[in-house]
């Protein structure tokens, strides 16, 4: 991958759930300002498309990071790369639905994705890291792990879990020079919302619009945030050299209590 210009050029960034959505977004971010970047996913197409899309300083691999070996893989396969910037951004939404009507599949879905995919993905490259004594660690948590979203409790209490295991790494790592910092998005428009509403829509009885009405009328803003929003800010926090065991609430101001 030829290098970029730019405040991250020189720097390769690997992007979780980088084939779409927020992930490809971030990408085409750090591409902006100069990084090379990879990014990984768990269908191959979906991965070619965008990375062809993204353009020659961008790859991709296959991984689920909700498996070790697979993690494990990836690291293997970048070992010549120095991986300096790491976005966990892989996620899942979860079911829509009452806990009481959660299956236990469903919610060890969301949480192996969620919690567990960025458990791994930092275990398998923080050590390289560390070792150098530099590097970045932004993770994808959301509003929805600092207050309530009815029938979504998988998903609030695992980007809750996202949040504390930011707040903990960041005192492990941070004096080995390496930052680890939280994003948490509120709604993002995009296709993963447009199911939250459908499906919302559907357990209550009402329509569509007053369902997304309903969500995005607490946000100062009114309205929801973008995927190119997001992966401006994930960009703005690289270069904020101090920012360690912070998270940064980008939800249009939604209220987060």
């Amino acid at each position: 991958m030829s290098g970029g210009t730019g405040q991250l050029a020189g720097r390769t960034a690997l992007v979780t759930g980088g084939g779409s959505g927020l992930g490809s977004a971030i990408a085409r971010s750090l591409l902006a300002d100069g990084a090379r970047v990879v990014i990984t996913g768990r269908d191959e197409r979906t991965l070619e498309e965008t990375a062809s899309r993204l353009g020659p300083r961008a790859v991709h691999r296959v991984c689920d990071v909700s498996r070790p070996a697979d993690v494990e893989a990836l690291a293997d396969g970048l070992a010549d790369q120095e991986i300096s910037v790491l976005v966990n951004n892989a996620g899942i939404a979860g079911p829509v639905a009452p806990l009481t009507e959660i299956t236990a599949e469903d919610w060890d879905e969301v949480f192996d994705v969620n919690v567990r995919g960025v458990f791994l993905m930092c275990r398998a490259f923080l050590p390289r890291m560390t070792e150098r004594g530099a590097g970045d660690v932004v993770n994808i948590a959301s509003v929805s792990g600092k207050r309530p979203l009815l029938r979504r409790t998988p998903y609030c209490a695992s980007k809750m879990a996202v949040l504390g295991l930011t707040a903990t790494l960041a005192g492990e790592v941070g004096p080995f020079g390496v930052t680890v910092n939280s994003l948490s998005p509120g709604p993002v428009s995009g296709p993963r919302m447009e199911r939250n509403f459908r499906l919302e829509a559907e357990r209550t009885g009402s329509s569509y619009a007053e369902a997304e009405r309903a969500f995005v009328s607490r946000s100062a803003l009114g309205r929801m945030v973008t995927e190119e929003e997001v992966g401006s800010a994930v960009s703005a926090m690289l270069r904020m050299p101090g920012l360690c065991g912070a998270d940064i609430d980008l939800s249009a101001g939604m209220v987060a209590r």
